[in-house]
């Protein structure tokens, strides 16, 4: 007995498919991280002003409104790595479709199959992690694979900016494109393998049955329970954040007077605070609850940007990555394992699904807003308004984001 109670003490928090899952995802995401937050000087480069920028991203926000529904249902019924494997394939093609775009108008189409493959990848990403961890220890596997994951951060944004810089905007996509397709033959075999095994029996593709999960998690989102306000607070802060953070390389570019380089390093400074805090935060969320993380992350992103408005050097605003980096650090892992322990495990990829979609609703307008926020007021205007709102949701999330277990704890 003791024999074995050793050993299980011993098991690895992630198991080999999980690693495997991880290091696939890990590359897929270099490659849209190589070009994803230079996207709104790659669009002005093909001729696009601001006002071009913020519209641009507004419409391709669109297509994932009812894409993250049926990708959360498709996640639920067919299975994790098979919902992954599809949404890879439109992924390769979305690259393609953007080396190839002639003007900003023609990148539209290939963000609309990328569209279609983060609806049918994101749903199933934290579900999958879900599934493969236990719920006492889950925001620490979350912590975990989150601190694996920014190394898209760390490694994709000043690769890209290299490559950019030193030859040209088409020859960084084309190498992110061919990373892309190595991820989506590891993510495609691992769903062959998948499809004999744990996959094996898929639950069959009807309207009765996403009728069915629609209704059950509309229920739980207007319940007034955790997954209201997770909708409520979520939807706030994605519209405030969506409404700076897509002019953001713009402001930097511009007012800081930074090179693509030098916002490609921001980026790494980022994924390397959040690597250092995600595991620490995930045992915190554990041992606290996942509110104490999610409040703390919002009172430091809320710092980050009132830094990030009162500096125009490169360390400045690396000061002002840093504190980004902690900030969602801490709350990812929370925001995760909350999730995923307050649906049952059946709905929980119709539940990323549909949470993605509202919050994309809401959000929809936000760019298009914080660009013409930026040329009516000041380009300083919409990350003001972003600040006030992070300050601001850290109240509903100490109040409201508590799970049962934690109330009776508590009394």
């Amino acid at each position: 007995m003791q024999t074995t109670t050793k050993k299980e003490k011993k098991e690895p928090l992630l198991s080999n498919i999980l690693k495997l899952f991880m290091f696939a995802m890990v590359l897929a995401n270099i490659a849209g991280s190589m070009y994803g937050s230079l996207l709104p000087l790659y669009l002005k480069s093909l001729n696009a002003n601001v006002l071009q920028v913020g519209l641009f991203f507004t419409l391709s926000n669109i297509l994932p409104l009812i894409l993250q529904i049926l990708g959360g249902w498709i996640s639920d019924s067919l299975g994790r790595l098979r919902s992954i494997a599809m949404g890879s394939v439109a992924g390769v093609i979305a690259h393609i479709g953007i080396v190839l775009a002639p003007t900003w108008q023609w990148v539209l189409f290939g963000e609309g199959f990328g569209a279609i493959t983060r609806s049918l990848v994101g749903p199933s990403f934290s579900s999958f992690i879900a599934d493969q961890s236990a719920e006492k220890n889950r925001a620490r596997v979350f912590g975990i694979t989150e601190s694996i994951f920014m190394l898209v951060v760390v490694i994709g944004p000043p690769l890209g900016g290299w490559l950019a810089d030193a030859y040209g905007f088409k020859f960084m996509l084309i190498i992110a494109a061919v990373l892309y397709t190595f991820a989506a033959l590891i993510r495609i075999g691992m769903a062959r393998t998948a499809a004999k095994g744990a996959e094996a029996n898929p639950e069959k593709l009807s309207l009765a049955s996403l009728k069915e999960k629609l209704s059950a998690m509309t229920v739980l989102l207007l319940a007034g329970g955790v997954m209201t306000w997770v909708l409520v607070t979520d939807g706030v802060r994605d519209i405030a954040y969506t409404m700076s953070f897509t002019l953001e390389s713009l402001y930097l570019n511009e007012i800081g007077g930074l090179t693509m380089k030098q916002i490609g390093f921001l980026g790494s400074i980022f994924g390397i605070c959040n690597m250092i805090t995600t595991i620490p935060a995930g045992k915190l969320a554990d041992k606290k609850g996942e509110r104490v993380a999610i409040a703390g992350g919002f009172l430091l992103d809320a710092i980050g940007l009132i830094i990030f408005l009162n500096v125009y050097s490169f360390w400045g605003y690396a000061i002002a990555w840093g504190v980004f980096g902690i900030g969602v650090g801490l709350m990812s892992p929370a925001y995760q394992s909350l999730i995923s322990k307050a649906v049952p495990e059946k709905l929980r990829g119709t539940a990323f699904g549909l949470l993605h979609s509202s919050l994309g609703l809401f959000s929809l307008p936000a760019p298009a807003i914080g660009a013409r926020l930026w040329t009516r007021y000041t380009p300083q205007t919409p990350f003001r308004i972003t600040a006030g709102v992070a300050l601001l949701t850290i109240i509903p999330v100490w109040l409201k984001f508590k799970l049962p277990d934690d109330e009776n704890e508590e009394k």
